[in-house]
């Protein structure tokens, strides 16, 4: 079966020092999703871009996220159930400091992203990776999105935001993580994939009802 490793990034992207941009070179089915202004973090473009690599991917994709890359996957996989073999999450941000339209200064209170997540275990396998002292996202706050999402959880230590500044390059284990990720999907990559899922489309999608939230939220 072919299959795609679509690399998510977060706010502001991720350099040419970053774990993401390093693990891309070592996988030669990996692609960095496209269309994305990564200065501008709003929730519904991103996530329609990263849908939109999924449908265009043959075969299976495996989403490697980071930040809010994170956020934007979650939705898409929900979309897309039949498509996406699992997510690795790395460091998500914080959903509750993002509006529809970018960051928010009135955080915690007030609209938020938070609130047009989905809500349920994603039907894709999923492990997210955290750190204890990640300044976008308290480590508490990591263990209620997992449990949210369905996703097995990784205690990364204090390793910051799990990016650059932090010292994560190079990140073979972070590989590793993927790579265990992928073997714990029965029987992959020989036909693991549940083409039975159907994909969620129109009003019932998770993207129509962000887009929904997104415009009822214009001029608020």
């Amino acid at each position: 079966m072919q299959t795609t490793t679509l690399i998510v990034p977060g706010f502001h992207g991720s350099g040419p020092g970053h774990w993401q941009t390093w693990m891309e070179g070592q996988l030669p089915d990996a692609r960095r999703v496209s269309g994305i202004d990564w200065e501008r973090p709003v929730l519904a473009s991103w996530a329609e871009e990263v849908r939109r690599e999924i449908d265009e991917a043959p075969g299976a994709v495996w989403l490697v996220a980071h930040s809010f890359g994170c956020l934007a996957s979650v939705i898409a996989a929900a979309d897309r159930p039949g498509k996406v073999a699992g997510l690795l999450l790395v460091a998500p941000a914080e959903p509750r400091r993002f509006s529809l339209f970018g960051t928010r200064e009135d955080y915690p209170d007030g609209i938020s992203v938070a609130q047009v997540l989905p809500q349920a275990p994603l039907a894709s396998s999923s492990l997210m990776v955290a750190s204890r002292d990640d300044p976008w996202l308290q480590f508490e706050r990591a263990v209620q999105l997992a449990d949210q999402w369905g996703s097995r959880l990784m205690d990364l230590g204090n390793a910051g935001h799990v990016n650059t500044e932090s010292g994560f390059g190079a990140w073979p284990a972070g590989l590793s993580l993927l790579a265990g990720l992928q073997d714990s999907v029965e029987d992959f990559p020989l036909g693991a994939i549940d083409t039975g899922l159907a994909a969620v489309k129109g009003r019932r999608s998770a993207l129509a009802r962000l887009r929904h939230h997104t415009r009822a939220n214009l001029g608020a």
